[in-house]
């Protein structure tokens, strides 16, 4: 098929993996030490003290890490937290400096040949062929796969494709599309044959809102046909959105796991007030030991003490000084609320 533009292979900048058939190399600050690497029962991918040390640098930190069977995991955390690498050595594209990983059941990077072609995968964004149009590259990529039946191909790179809502582009060269859609690409890549595990590294990155929808809505097709699917991400409303379990990590060292719903309700939500009054409520709440207040329009909101007041006293000391309240209560928690109790730190999504 000859080479891409330059001679240079699949465009050069961020890696990908594509389920390769060959080898390639409750809220506590540690998960506690659980049962025995998985042999393939209800854990897709296990991690027992894994860690990678780049010349001095600790990237990741000695992480158990447990995917459960079935579910759409987030792995959430800031740029630079760890979970790039983290996902390489699962996926045995650079191997550890300490500690183990189990995907499917199976150690890697040793079983990578017969582990790889059970996932998709796609890590930094796709490699691909700039001078060869979207469908080529897809057909290339089947190509290379000994497991694919060449007589069913063209047939499965166009589901692919209008998976990812690139039907009609499918002609066009890859060197002309946009970020969004090589990442969309990436993932018709990935999505070429039924996987056990589909593992996607910032998914969304480079699409705009309806694309973002289009790809929740999609990573909840696949998790209802059976497929575990594991999805790093800095987004935090993407996590809530459509994980059923999510991991949080922070500077290379896992901070807690779970479903969902438990993370956030480990986190106290921030009282809210609904008054047009927010210069007399924001001096009550202050008395009463609230922080961190936050006002927009005719809305207060704030951090409760570590020992807070009855809920009912102080909307009666509200009413009382005057502050008519048209509103009053405890928002839900969010993920982010529940990172900030964890690290003390704000979600830096900008780095």
């Amino acid at each position: 098929m000859g080479e891409p533009d330059g001679g240079a292979g699949p465009e050069e900048g961020r890696a990908a993996a594509h389920a390769a058939p060959r080898p390639r190399p409750g809220l506590s600050s540690q998960p506690p030490p659980g049962p025995g690497p998985a042999s393939g029962g209800d854990a897709v991918i296990e991690t027992r003290g894994l860690a990678k040390r780049y010349r001095g640098t600790l990237a990741v930190d000695r992480i158990d890490l447990r995917v459960p069977r079935g579910s759409v995991f987030g792995f959430l955390g800031p740029n630079g937290s760890g979970k790039t690498t983290t996902i390489r050595m699962l996926m045995g594209l650079i191997a550890p400096t300490a500690g183990s990983a189990r995907v499917l059941g199976s150690p890697m990077p040793r079983a990578a040949r017969t582990v790889l072609p059970k996932v998709g995968a796609l890590i930094e964004g796709p490699a691909l062929y700039g001078f060869l149009s979207g469908r080529d590259n897809l057909l290339r990529y089947d190509a290379a796969d000994p497991t694919a039946d060449p007589r069913t191909r063209k047939a499965r790179v166009a589901s692919a494709l209008d998976r990812v809502g690139l039907a009609a582009a499918a002609g066009k060269k890859a060197k002309a599309y946009s970020l969004g859609m090589k990442q969309r690409l990436g993932l018709a890549a990935a999505l070429l044959q039924p996987r056990e595990l589909l593992v996607l590294d910032e998914p969304t990155n480079g699409l705009d809102p309806q694309g973002m929808r289009e790809i929740r809505a999609l990573v909840r097709e696949l998790a209802a046909d059976g497929t575990t699917v594991f999805l790093s991400s800095h987004l935090l409303d993407e996590i809530e959105q459509v994980c059923t379990h999510a991991a949080v990590m922070s500077r290379g060292r896992l901070i807690t796991q779970g479903p969902v719903a438990d993370l956030s309700a480990g986190a106290r939500g921030r009282l809210a007030v609904t008054t047009p009054d927010l210069g007399d409520a924001a001096r009550v709440l202050k008395e009463h030991g609230v922080t961190d207040l936050v006002t927009a329009e005719q809305r207060i909101t704030g951090e409760l003490p570590a020992d807070p007041p009855d809920l009912a006293g102080l909307n009666a000391a509200l009413v009382g000084a005057g502050v008519r309240v048209r509103g009053f209560g405890l928002e839900r928690a969010s993920l982010e609320d529940a990172f900030v109790a964890l690290t003390g730190e704000g979600f830096d999504v900008a780095g």
